[in-house]
């Protein structure tokens, strides 16, 4: 993956904040992972949807949340991954080659320039919030420990940086250029749910055939439909916003989808399968769905609800 380095992305939505006090998250439910990783579970917050990538080994709180998903791994450029930077410094595709700061904000700008192409006059930005520790959020304070997730209640995607060089590599993800990438097109892919109100379908929330999956295979596509169509976006002024986009990238990004199915994670975390407790669907299917965007577009995505 490389940035084209004439393209302006200042437009991209994303802002840094470095956290704070404040507790957990509002009925979180669930419990610790074996070795020391944290297995978040699902919640609610005054009935908003709350979606959180990682796996949820689920007991429904109070609130009856939809445990929502995703999936994780990081960008290529030089900073660390806790670095939150300073991201009005990041003007260019220059800077996104150098800094991984600045990487996220050129993927933000493309996400959205994508999915405006798609959507229309329909379609309402998302921004990108990257933290450390903690954050107030419209659904309530949030932790490191989540992972990245989309917040509906808000419209924000949030991020701790530190989830690729912790958490994901403790279930068996590496943080290989293209996997944040992946990451946040998955969680811009929620935000999709949210504005075409796909969301409204979920009614079960855990299982193998459960909606709660669906929903989140049908980002796992949308993650594949705009991996697809960056290489074509443009920022607006006649330049792409992308050089490249290698075979590589995309190998990096289903292998990322296959560290976070629950099947996966039941087996590093427990030593076990039980796909009655599943909520982001089984690593197959992860990248079969991923693919299945790559493939066929938006409308092969649909096809998850049957």
């Amino acid at each position: 993956m490389r940035f084209n380095p004439k393209a302006d992305i200042s437009g991209g939505d994303a802002s840094g904040s470095r956290g704070g006090g404040g507790g957990g998250l509002g009925g979180l439910g669930g419990g610790g992972g074996l070795g020391g990783l944290p297995i978040p579970g699902g919640f609610g917050i005054k009935g908003t949807i709350v979606i959180i990538v990682l796996y949820v080994i689920l007991q429904m709180c109070t609130g009856g949340g939809l445990p929502g998903p995703s999936l994780g791994q990081g960008g290529s450029g030089s900073n660390s991954a806790t670095d939150n930077g300073d991201y009005a410094n990041c003007k260019t595709g220059a800077d996104a080659n150098k800094s991984r700061v600045c990487e996220r904000k050129a993927i933000m700008l493309s996400l959205e320039v994508f999915w405006k192409g798609q959507l229309g006059s329909q379609f309402q930005p998302a921004d990108l919030r990257t933290f450390s520790g903690q954050i107030q959020t419209g659904c309530g304070a949030a932790s490191a420990q989540m992972g990245p997730f989309y917040c509906s209640a808000d419209g924000h995607i949030y991020e701790d940086p530190s989830f690729y060089s912790s958490m994901l590599e403790q279930i068996g993800g590496n943080d290989a250029p293209f996997v944040e990438p992946y990451v946040l097109a998955h969680e811009f892919g929620h935000h999709i749910q949210d504005i075409t109100g796909e969301m409204k379908n979920v009614r079960t929330q855990q299982g193998a055939d459960s909606d709660s999956v669906k929903l989140e295979l049908e980002a796992d596509c949308y993650a594949g439909v705009w991996a697809k169509g960056a290489i074509g976006t443009d920022d607006g002024k006649g330049q792409k916003i992308f050089e490249s986009i290698t075979d590589q990238d995309i190998q990096d990004a289903i292998e990322a989808a296959r560290a976070v199915g629950d099947d996966s994670i039941q087996k590093k975390t427990q030593g076990s399968v039980n796909p009655d407790s599943w909520t982001h669907g089984s690593s197959e299917q992860r990248m079969k769905w991923f693919q299945t965007g790559y493939q066929g577009g938006v409308d092969s995505c649909r096809a998850i609800w049957g």
